[in-house]
């Protein structure tokens, strides 16, 4: 394998060293477009939701079993793309969703009625899952190669690619009909694949130069040995706890202001907007934070401020005051999805991202419903500082968490 040779080179302080250096550079640009054209096609699909449903007939119960499609078909293929990469390369598995996704994404435009709608969004759904736990599959070995903790500047690309695709598309949504932009971004997807995807398809996953380096192991030990399973579902669970803050600010926040303090609706809306901004902050920045203070700092750290920023925000009296609260919230939860996912993957490759995409996802989900559900049972206020409870046990489980090695290396 040309690569790791040059690693090995390099790592020897051979020539290769810039060669590799190369390399690596190049996964880590392919990989951070990769991340960020799947934000950028899954933010153009929702703001394009209304007119959708609108073009089927569905009925609000009909969407929302429609969008369950989405759920299930990440789900279900969350749990199968960890033995996928390890099959077929965590590189050839993204490239082979990017395309998919591409494609399935101009599905929802073609359909006439609610159940053609969660048919293809179950595709939609299965393409979307699989990039994510190939996408980060492949970062994983990149921040292992690096020896740098570069994970969270990935998924701050998809952050900013969402952004991007939420912006365009409302932009658009005035001049152009579903199926045109919808189209447009399989074109766009495709395009992106196309220049991104041979990058990887000749690289293969890099190995860290200290794995190259070490000499062989005694006769009956098992370098390769999984890590504990219960460790990685701890990292699974710390996912978890940040996803449902997301999910619960993406559908309740602009609600709480609007009803609980009486918000001027564009006030409302810019509630997840300030925490989606300062939770892409916090990504751009996660590198250095990091390097400065370690994992277990970070995770600690940051749950904890979100955990603060979110009582601030679901209590605080004041609209002003709820959106610093929000905005808080942001900068906590940024990193620790990504270093939960990254820890996963360094103690059991892809099967260890699987898992913790398969929590985290799920988090997502459970979000939004246990919110309505606390709010009817007590108050939105209340059952928002579920949000600073989960991000207080994530802070608590990532100091627990803080002895766990990686029982192979990646």
């Amino acid at each position: 394998m040309p690569l790791l040779n040059k690693v090995r080179t390099a790592a020897s302080g051979g020539s290769g060293g810039d060669t590799a250096t190369r390399s690596l550079s190049r996964l880590r640009s392919a990989l951070t477009l990769f991340f960020a054209l799947d934000g950028f096609l899954f933010a153009g699909w929702v703001v394009r939701i209304p007119a959708v449903k609108e073009q089927t007939g569905a009925s609000a119960g009909d969407l929302g079993l429609a969008l369950l499609g989405v759920s299930a078909g990440a789900v279900v293929t969350m749990t199968l793309t960890g033995r996928l990469c390890r099959r077929y390369g965590s590189h050839a598995v993204a490239v082979a969703t990017a395309v998919l996704l591409s494609l399935s994404v101009a599905l929802p435009a073609l359909t006439r009625s609610p159940l053609a709608l969660g048919l293809v969004l179950l595709v939609f759904g299965a393409a979307y899952g699989g990039i994510n736990v190939a996408m980060n599959s492949a970062a994983v070995d990149v921040v292992t190669a690096l020896r740098r903790p570069v994970m969270p500047s990935f998924h701050a690309a998809f952050s900013l690619g969402g952004m991007l695709g939420a912006g365009l598309g409302g932009l658009l949504a005035g001049s152009l009909s579903p199926t045109a932009h919808l189209l447009g971004l399989t074109v766009v997807g495709l395009a992106l694949t196309g220049a991104a995807g041979p990058v990887l398809l000749r690289h293969p996953s890099p190995a860290p130069p200290e794995a190259l380096l070490s000499p062989s192991p005694a006769p009956g030990t098992r370098p390769d040995a999984p890590a504990p399973r219960r460790t990685v579902l701890v990292f699974g669970l710390i996912a978890l706890c940040t996803a449902y803050g997301e999910g619960a600010l993406a559908d309740w926040g602009a609600l709480h202001l609007t009803q609980d303090l009486h918000a001027h609706p564009g006030v409302a809306a810019a509630g997840y907007s300030v925490f989606a901004l300062t939770m892409t902050a916090g990504r751009l920045s996660g590198t250095a934070l990091l390097e400065r203070l370690g994992q277990t700092r970070t995770l600690v750290a940051g749950g904890a401020t979100a955990a603060a920023g979110m009582l601030l925000g679901a209590l605080a009296p004041t609209v002003w005051a709820a959106l610093l609260g929000f905005a808080v919230t942001g900068l906590g939860l940024a990193n620790i999805f990504p270093v939960a996912v990254a820890r996963a993957g360094a103690l059991a490759g892809p099967g260890g991202v699987a898992t913790a995409s398969t929590l985290g996802y799920g988090g997502m989900l459970l979000g939004p419903p246990s919110i309505g559900f606390l709010a009817d049972r007590f108050s939105l206020p209340t059952a928002l500082t579920t949000v600073a409870a989960l991000a207080a046990g994530a802070a608590v489980m990532g100091y627990l968490a803080r002895d766990a090695k990686a029982a192979r290396t990646v």
